[in-house]
């Protein structure tokens, strides 16, 4: 498969966490890089936010009723 060169700026912490997390793996940084974009494009990224979309569809009533319609605090008397 034909190669194309891409080019891109990060900050210096997550250029060293992406090295560090390559040469963990065994792998160089554009190998680890391309892994990430293929996952987060392949068919399991899809299926898990397919998956979370529905969960969140079906459940949305029971955590607004826990957290209330804005989600950032307990109703009152709740925990």
């Amino acid at each position: 498969m034909a190669k194309t060169q891409l080019n891109v700026r990060v900050d210096e912490g997550t250029a060293r966490a992406a090295r560090e997390r390559a040469l963990a793996r065994g792998m160089s940084v554009n190998r680890y890089i391309e892994e990430l974009v293929r996952q987060d494009t392949g068919e399991v990224g899809h299926t898990f936010v397919e998956a979370a979309a529905d969960f969140m569809k079906q459940y949305e009533s029971v955590f607004a009723d826990e957290f209330g319609a804005d989600g950032d605090r307990p109703r009152e008397g709740r925990r």
